[in-house]
């Protein structure tokens, strides 16, 4: 019983640096990235006079802003503080300036200080670009406190001088192609970059790869800048350039006499080639100008299934042909 009593003492006068938050130091500023969360906490970080008026218990955090600058917003949320005697329950948060000294005196803040016991935003307007700041969240003394208030709480960094998607980072525009085309990705970003899926691209790990994919794919980017991991998708919609119908009745009511095919307008070095079952050309165009009728020189074919053989021929290049069949139906 003795032994544990004295434990008990023990733990009582024990210092608590065994559970302070690493970022309890400057040095050690966790880093803030942009639209993602970060759990914190300032339970058990030292006691010692905070930036802000009577605060205390202070732990840091540190982003860098694009390369256009402007306001920055920082959220605090799921503020969680102890509620007991002799403990105050505030939060507070101020944005700082400053050359990473980490001697308090040396930093100027960048916004006022924001003070609460439950959710709260503070907002540094004006930043500079591509610059260092730091967010020093602390608890507060007041109401005859006698202990700085413990909380849990949650940070968000947003704002046109955090973003980086869109800004700094990003897949570029979703583009249409059509079937057996490619296009080249227009991606922008940090040091590194990553392509997923893999699939039609003609490498993974470069800004600007070029993407003939099968159908219509969604490509994810993801790039890290300043130390943080950043995503952004771009869609490559993959689309029949012509569409031709796999039926036509060629009776002479004036009512789908002919084999219109959608779209072929667009393309008039288009070759057109149809047979029938056993190989043997019916039709040939260079060009698509007078539809086919249904006739082989002159005369009406069967009703049947008949294949054809569309080579747009682009001006960017030779793509893959369109291939299928078509009903003759009376």
């Amino acid at each position: 019983m003795r032994i544990a009593f004295i434990l008990f003492l023990f733990a009582l006068i024990a210092p608590r640096t065994f559970a302070q938050p690493a970022n309890a130091d400057c040095a050690n500023a966790a880093l803030l990235c942009a639209g993602q969360p970060l759990a914190g906490t300032n339970n058990d970080a030292d006691e010692m006079p905070g930036f802000c008026p009577a605060t205390d218990a202070m732990v840091w955090y540190t982003f860098t802003t694009n390369s256009e600058g402007g306001d920055v917003t920082v959220a605090l949320s799921g503020v969680e503080c102890v509620a007991v005697p002799g403990v105050d329950n505030e939060i507070s948060a101020v944005v700082l300036t400053g050359d990473g000294s980490c001697v308090l005196d040396e930093f100027g803040a960048a916004s006022t200080c924001g003070l609460d016991s439950v959710d709260f935003s503070i907002t540094a307007p004006g930043l500079l670009p591509l610059t260092q700041y730091w967010v020093l969240v602390s608890g507060a003394v007041n109401n005859g406190a006698l202990t700085p208030a413990q909380c849990n709480f949650a940070l968000t960094l947003s704002g046109p001088g955090a973003e980086i998607v869109g800004v700094d980072m990003s897949a570029g525009e979703d583009v249409e192609i059509g079937s057996g085309e490619s296009t080249q990705l227009q991606g922008i970003g940090g040091a590194s970059f990553e392509w997923s899926p893999t699939a039609g691209l003609s490498g993974n790990t470069i800004p600007d790869p070029i993407a003939a994919p099968e159908g219509t794919t969604i490509y994810t980017l993801t790039s890290s800048i300043n130390g943080c991991t950043f995503t952004d998708d771009v869609m490559v919609s993959v689309i029949r350039l012509v569409n031709p119908p796999n039926t036509f009745t060629p009776n002479e009511d004036g009512f789908n006499d002919i084999w219109d095919i959608p779209g072929i307008a667009d393309y008039p070095g288009a070759e057109v080639l149809i047979h029938d079952r056993w190989g043997q050309i019916v039709f040939r165009s260079n060009g698509y100008r007078e539809p086919w009728d249904g006739t082989h020189n002159g005369r009406k074919l069967s009703v049947g299934t008949y294949y054809y053989h569309i080579q747009l021929n682009q001006l960017e290049g030779r793509s893959p042909p369109y291939t299928g069949f078509v009903t003759i139906v009376r």
